[in-house]
């Protein structure tokens, strides 16, 4: 073991860390795979922890639990949108992750889309639908022709997404995505190569290439065993993958991120990287990106584990 990393196990073990994960959003059932494999990874390297099913009676278990220092494996809205991120504030208790206005802007696809925008950032040209001003019609002068992607403005997981390839799918389509949400975003469907980018500190780690089992990178493909393949380095010129890198540094600092993050995107045959959004709270599974981007970089996923937690422990309110 490297001192480093005994140096971080000796200051966490002063700390009372609390493992959070679970909570009531679609994605749970991903969010309980996460925290396993944390409370996992800190066991093996003898950090103690308290695994904490999050529900709303949070606050009275963190004090009865006399939490100091929190982890979030949490995924999906209350969890990664700064709702939880702004209640840990309130309580003084540092946690791992984006703060609260960081994580409700990439949570919510449009704002993000926004800024990426502001700076410079190419993103999939798009516009909002939503239940308010929902009809069966379809929306008047888009600025692009089909297929679309009609996803929820703020869920993860590829949950409800659907790709709308004519005018007679529209209806179908967004009454599916809006069961998720009030509001759904539409993107033109950009062809392409799939890309990922996770973020560490300020360091972009090695560019991830996708290749989904199904015609795009569903909740299959992210989290079934087999449902994709990842190839690291993505098969892309390297000028290619330096601008990505670089548009995901982009990415995630224009949001507010900190400590870690993962950054999708797209690679037309154009070569220029279109940014689809920012995870803050990326999955932490067998199947998920950013460890396996990690540990081409030569982190493992312990060391990953011990690196974000000592992030969070540094960080000031």
């Amino acid at each position: 073991m490297k001192g480093n990393q005994k140096s971080k196990i000796h200051a966490l073990c002063k700390k009372r860390i609390g493992v959070l994960f679970g909570g009531w959003s679609a994605e749970r059932a991903i969010s309980l795979k996460s925290g396993e494999a944390v409370c996992a990874s800190l066991k093996r390297s003898q950090v103690p922890c308290v695994p904490i099913d999050v529900s709303r009676k949070l606050p009275a278990v963190l004090q009865q639990r006399k939490i100091d220092l929190v982890f979030l494996a949490m995924h999906g809205p209350f969890g990664e949108d700064g709702c939880l991120q702004g209640l840990l504030d309130m309580m003084g208790i540092p946690y791992t992750g984006s703060r609260v206005l960081a994580s409700a802007l990439a949570m919510h696809k449009p704002s993000a889309k926004h800024i990426f925008q502001s700076v410079g950032l190419s993103t999939p040209q798009w516009f909002c639908v939503d239940q308010s001003s929902a009809k069966d019609n379809l929306p008047q002068k888009p600025g692009f022709g089909f297929p679309w992607i009609v996803k929820p403005a703020s869920q993860g997981s590829a949950l409800g997404i659907h790709i709308v390839r004519s005018s007679s799918q529209w209806t179908s389509a967004l009454r599916k995505t809006l069961k998720f949400d009030q509001e759904a975003l539409v993107e033109q469907f950009a062809q392409g190569t799939e890309i990922s980018v996770g973020v560490l500190g300020n360091h972009a780690l090695p560019v991830i290439e996708i290749i989904p089992k199904h015609g795009f990178y569903d909740f299959y493909s992210k989290y079934a065993e087999g449902g994709s393949r990842h190839l690291i380095p993505a098969r892309l010129p390297r000028p290619v993958l330096k601008k990505a890198s670089a548009m995901a540094l982009a990415a995630f600092q224009s949001l507010g991120c900190r400590h870690f993050a993962r950054v999708d995107m797209i690679v037309p045959r154009s070569g220029k990287p279109l940014v689809l959004e920012v995870n803050t709270l990326p999955g932490l599974t067998k199947t998920s990106l950013l460890p396996d981007a990690a540990r081409v970089a030569g982190i493992g996923f312990d060391e990953l584990i011990l690196d974000i937690l000592s992030m969070a422990m540094k960080s000031k309110f």
